[in-house]
């Protein structure tokens, strides 16, 4: 037998106290605090514009029924346009977002990795 099969069961709030003071360090540097806000700067407004986007949608679909069945082109009324531009801005969204974080959010996420990877390997 090993000793590992001979120690008591982790207790979870106990194996939480042992962490990686790494981590408490990398919080604290400005190149964090940096990604960070940078990363809530983006998808705090853009996650409110989209759901009040879609709050609008459903209100309307569901309140303004002579504007949403008015018929713009042969069949085609404007809660079906309303519909298709929830898609295409679902889209737009992840492209923009991609864009954002490959350009913002990327090059300080490497900045930190390049910093910190040698000290975090060389404790495995």
């Amino acid at each position: 037998m090993t000793d590992v099969q001979n120690e008591p069961p982790e207790v979870p709030h106990e194996r939480a106290d042992r962490h990686d003071p790494i981590y408490d360090t990398l919080h604290e540097e400005p190149e964090f605090v940096e990604l960070r806000r940078a990363y809530r700067a983006f998808v705090f407004p853009a996650t409110i514009a989209f759901l009040s986007w879609y709050l609008l949608y459903v209100v309307m679909s569901n309140w303004a029924h002579d504007f949403m069945s008015h018929q713009l082109v042969g069949n085609i009324n404007v809660a079906l346009v309303f519909g298709l531009l929830q898609f295409v801005t679902t889209f737009l969204l992840a492209w923009v977002y991609s864009s954002y974080s490959t350009n913002r959010l990327d090059p300080l996420a490497r900045k930190l990795d390049e910093q910190y990877i040698t000290e975090l390997e060389g404790r495995r």
